[in-house]
Formats: structure tokens, sequence, C-alpha cells
């Protein structure tokens, strides 16, 4: 498909994505986007309601498909520990997969309009909390060690995959699933009742 047959509203996403990378979401504009896209403004304003939604999308779209997959491993048959480390594996692997959205939308988060800025952090909200549920039913059945709030480990966790944006490359020597395991096992390992922190 060639990029003038794309749908409309995705060549708006595309086009926004790259600008934004490119420029910055601050210094791009409606009318470059659109034009970039090769749409009127009123085209753009039938599917994107602004330009914060314009980003608000350009994060979403990422943020739907790892809920989807969390939901998936989460739900799924075996033993916590599992589906704990395929989801975090997938979370990061989805991450690399999508860097550059990711990226400009923890750039640009704090443009958000304050509005969509609280939908934002409520959606990302849903999703920990959803990953914290695994960990939580680790902790309550003893497969993780419970000295640590699973709030903490959720932050420390996604800590390092919001980081991601500011190192990673594609051209390096970890492909996005490689990356993934090794975050995963080291989850998993900082879990394990066997390894209590240190005393002080």
């Amino acid at each position: 498909m060639t990029h003038d047959q794309e749908p409309v509203r995705q060549r708006l996403l595309t086009e926004a994505t790259r600008l934004f990378a490119e420029r910055g979401f601050e210094s791009t504009s409606v009318q470059e986007v659109v034009s970039a896209a090769g749409v009127t403004k009123g085209a753009m304003y039938h599917y994107f309601d602004s330009k914060d939604d314009l980003l608000h999308e350009i994060y979403g779209r990422v943020l739907r498909l790892q809920m989807e997959r969390l939901t998936h491993f989460a739900d799924g048959p075996g033993p916590v520990a599992t589906r704990l480390h395929s989801a975090a594996a997938d979370v990061v692997t989805t991450t690399v997969e999508n860097l550059d959205d990711s990226k400009i939308f923890f750039r640009s988060m704090h443009l958000l309009a304050p509005d969509t800025r609280k939908v934002v952090r409520a959606e990302r909200r849903n999703y920990h909390e959803r990953f914290r549920d695994l960990v939580t039913e680790g902790q309550r059945e003893g497969t993780f060690r419970s000295d640590v709030p699973a709030d903490i480990v959720v932050d420390f966790f996604f800590g390092s995959v919001h980081h991601l944006g500011t190192w990673y490359s594609a051209e390096g020597a970890l492909s996005g699933p490689e990356l993934g395991a090794h975050f995963a096992d080291l989850l998993l390992t900082s879990l394990r009742p066997d390894s209590p922190a240190p005393p002080v």
C-alpha cells in the first residue's frame, strides 16, 4: 500500500509521528501535519479534535496494544511467574518496536491539555494496576517475596521501561525480544523469595 492509499486517519498519524519526532510536538503546526499527509484541515478534524488528540492517539494505540497483550498473558494458563515473565518481556519488546511513538509521548506529555493528560494518566494507571495484580498474585501464594510492596516493584520496573527511549538503538547488539528477556529475568530474580534484601 502506497502512502496515498493509506487510510486518511493512518496517514495523519504516520506524518504526525514523523514530524513530532523530527521537530517536537510544540514546534509542529496542524498545517504542517495536514500538508505532509496530503489532506485538508477539515479532513483532520473529522478524525481528531486537535493536535493534542493526535498526540494522545499516537501513544494510545501503543498502550491499547500493550493492554491487550498484557490481558492475554495475565489471564492465560500457567504459573504466575511464567505469566509475569511473559508480560514483562512483552512490554519491553512492544515499547522497542514502537520507540518513536513512546519517545514522542514521554517527551511531550507535559504539553498536553490538563484534561487530556488526566485521561492518559488514567489509561496508564489501568495498565500498571493490571501488571501489579500479577505481582500481588505471586506474593499472595508465596512465589514472590512480599517484603517489597507490589506498587514499588511496578514503579521500579516501568521506570526502566520508560527510560528505553533515551538509550536503546535498533542498531545495537540486542534485539527487542532479547532485551525483553533480560528485563523480565531481572524482574523475576528480584522477586525470588530466597533473595531478600541485604541488611543495611
